[in-house]
């Protein structure tokens, strides 16, 4: 690993808490999540562009549940109908 060098950052309150709740979810020190957000702003990503990508993948994984949803709903009504034709096969033999 790199050699690390001290900085100090002066933060609103409000964002020092969140940084840290992202931290505490993620696991990592506080230091990591800024080392993080540095690479992306370095990186050329804007806010905006986390924005849109946030809904994108927000919008996404509901139009897979919805997917998914209709796919049970289909498997069902099609095990009933290869259960019927399976009746009848046996009625007829």
């Amino acid at each position: 690993m790199a050699t690390l060098q001290l900085t100090q950052v002066y933060l609103e309150p409000d964002q020092k808490k969140a940084l840290s709740a992202k931290a505490k979810t993620q696991g990592v020190k506080l230091s990591e999540v800024i080392r993080d957000a540095v690479d992306t702003y370095l990186a050329g990503v804007t806010s905006e562009e986390l924005k849109l990508l946030d809904a994108a993948t927000r919008k996404t994984a509901e139009d897979f549940d919805a997917m998914s949803k209709q796919l049970d709903t289909t498997n069902a009504k099609l095990d009933r109908a290869l259960a019927e034709i399976a009746r009848l096969r046996r009625k007829a033999a």
